[in-house]
């Protein structure tokens, strides 16, 4: 199979479908891989990566969606990408169609097969791809939290942790999932007061 891994274009995404090692293990398997040009940058991974791993590198995202039969990507196609999915073509990625009307109908005029990361369920039932996303939605939201009680972000000047004779913040964690697991691990790893579970 040709495979396709455009460089992501939604606003701050910086990671890329597949790493050189998943590419190298790709190419293993017989299929070939076309890398749009600096599409793993943001995400640490130069072009000269991707081509040790056995990848053709495309200059544009057009080239990469023209000669993929399957596009591997992270986030779901944005408007500026519906005109370049075409029938037949496997998208894989992260949809979230439950969401977005616009992206949904866009998918189905396009007779693309779609398949949704966050839909993929293992044999005990579980969701191997979205779980570890929910891990990070986890422990950056007590990070993103951090940063917005900073004063230079506009916020009270709180400092989570708290320092000698200031008492740390409170953090109150609602919901008990995989994202909820970890808002509490970071919340108390920095020693604020709590966390509070509100299940």
């Amino acid at each position: 199979m040709k495979i396709g891994i455009p460089k992501e274009i939604k606003n701050n995404e910086n990671r890329v479908g597949a790493t050189p090692a998943g590419v190298k293990e790709l190419v293993a398997h017989g299929h070939e891989v076309f890398v749009q040009h600096t599409a793993g940058e943001g995400s640490g991974f130069p072009d000269a990566e991707y081509v040790a791993a056995g990848a053709t590198i495309l200059p544009t995202i057009e080239d990469v969606y023209a000669r993929g039969e399957m596009i591997i990507k992270v986030k779901e196609p944005i408007e500026p990408e519906y005109k370049l999915v075409r029938k037949g073509q496997v998208v894989f990625t992260y949809f979230h169609f439950a969401c977005d009307l616009a992206l949904t109908e866009a998918m189905i005029e396009s007779g693309a097969v779609c398949i949704a990361y966050e839909t993929v369920v293992d044999r005990q039932g579980t969701l191997p791809l979205l779980i570890p996303m929910s891990e990070v939605a986890g422990r950056m939201s007590v990070q993103e939290g951090a940063r917005f009680l900073e004063k230079p972000q506009g916020g009270r000047g709180v400092l989570l942790g708290g320092v000698p004779g200031v008492r740390p913040a409170k953090v109150l964690v609602l919901g008990a999932g995989v994202v909820g697991r970890h808002a509490a691990r970071v919340g108390g790893g920095v020693g604020a007061d709590g966390p509070h579970w509100d299940i």
